[in-house]
């Protein structure tokens, strides 16, 4: 990795663990993460109201849950989730369909400053991916001639880590520290309505829009941020750039040995630390070293974000990207949308398109443009159990010429425990 790099993130870090004088809101939402980093997801199942059958599937379990909480500052959620796609043409393997599911367990077991702001905690995260169908989700927009991913969690990697991590808050709460191993898409580039378990399926609608190298979760490396002001913000990382996520002992070798970074600086403006998640402008700045062993090419890239809430129910965004190769699927993407709630915190109603040209040092030159059109409708069967129906309009699907279009259907559900 180049001088530039670490400079890059050893200045987001710094300022990270030094600033102490910032006179910001008190949070109270979701801080800095995403929507799927485990804390946030906890507190997220918590507060699910309004299902259509307004009932618990097992009340004892939940208050139990609590108590445990309450007592020993102890906090775990176990989630099944499912999904089904369904094109309108057969892919390149023949199937015109992919299905998969995935088992979830985690936690954060806060075990400093507890009753304070400045509390640490160990957070865990450990899954298994699996397929139902010949092809997995994951792999069904590549089957369809599509560059990006659909659903890409859902694998048949089998049992695997995805968080094994130390957090610790300081400076009143504004500021945090993570370190272990990371999920890069918990905070870089954090979109709202970008979830694969509860917002949009395509990942040209999450962590980057198809211009970011990610890489893979369960990566050792190290994460902070703080509010610079009460609106300004800066986020820094530094991680493994080529984990296996299904071998964490291998990291340590690979992250104090071979040196190959993933890095990134991200600063941003919001209304303030508890609406991070909603009221949110940022710019990320990203660099990747490149694979010595697979010849996996170094790159970088920027990435920006404008989302703003307006009557806490509508949520528009405007979100793209530019990388300079790193092998991104995209070489620039732009996106655009809302999100839309009749009722806070329970049904949601999401409308993205985005357009994007593929990395042609990825690929190759000469692909077409590619545009995606997806909408999708999540709604609350139970306070655990949720729906999403979606469906998706691809536009010159850029890895087959001679398709002008095509159609996926989709269904997602997801329940919580």
């Amino acid at each position: 990795m180049n001088i530039k790099g670490y400079s890059l993130i050893w200045l987001g870090l710094s300022i990270a663990l030094n600033v102490n004088t910032v006179q910001a809101e008190e949070a109270s939402g979701p801080g800095f993460g995403s929507p799927d980093a485990v804390e946030n997801t906890i507190r997220d199942d918590r507060e699910i109201t309004g299902a259509i059958f307004d009932k618990r599937l097992s009340q004892s379990w939940f208050d139990w849950k609590k108590q445990l909480e309450k007592d020993h500052g102890l906090s775990f959620g176990l989630d099944y989730s499912g999904v089904y796609l369904k094109s309108s043409e057969n892919g390149a393997s023949g199937d015109d369909n992919a299905a998969g599911g995935m088992l979830r367990f985690f936690g954060s077991w806060e075990l400093t400053g507890r009753g304070t702001k400045n509390t640490g905690a160990f957070v865990w995260k450990v899954e298994h991916r699996h397929k139902y169908t010949d092809n997995a989700p994951q792999a069904f927009g590549f089957d369809q001639s599509i560059v990006g991913l659909i659903e890409p969690p859902f694998s048949d990697q089998g049992a695997r880590w995805t968080n094994l991590y130390w957090r610790q808050r300081f400076n009143d709460g504004k500021s945090v520290l993570l370190g272990g191993f990371l999920d890069a898409t918990d905070y870089v580039d954090v979109f709202a309505l970008g979830s694969p378990w509860t917002g949009f399926l395509n990942l040209a609608f999450s962590t980057g829009t198809n211009t970011i190298y990610l890489p893979n979760d369960a990566a050792l490396g190290i994460a902070g941020a703080t509010m610079l002001t009460d609106k300004m913000y800066i986020i820094g990382s530094l991680s493994d750039a080529y984990s296996d996520p299904t071998d964490i002992t291998d990291s340590f070798k690979r992250f104090f040995d071979e040196s190959e970074y993933f890095t990134s600086v991200e600063l941003g403006w919001t209304q303030g630390q508890d609406r991070i998640y909603f009221d949110n402008t940022h710019v990320t700045l990203w660099h990747v070293d490149k694979n010595e062993a697979t010849g996996a090419p170094d790159g970088w890239g920027v990435a920006f974000q404008y989302i703003t809430l307006i009557n806490n129910n509508f949520m528009p965004f405007i979100r793209g990207g530019y990388a300079d190769d790193g092998g991104t699927l995209m070489e620039k993407s732009i996106g655009v949308g809302f999100g839309y709630q009749p009722v806070a915190g329970r049904d949601l109603f999401g409308v993205g398109f985005q357009w994007g040209v593929p990395n042609e040092k990825t690929f190759s030159s000469g692909l077409p443009d590619q545009k995606t059109l997806e909408v999708f409708y999540r709604f609350p069967l139970t306070e655990q159990l949720v729906i999403t129906p979606d469906i998706q309009y691809i536009k010159d699907p850029a890895l087959n010429t001679t398709q002008d279009s095509l159609w996926i259907v989709g269904l997602r559900a997801r329940l919580a425990l």
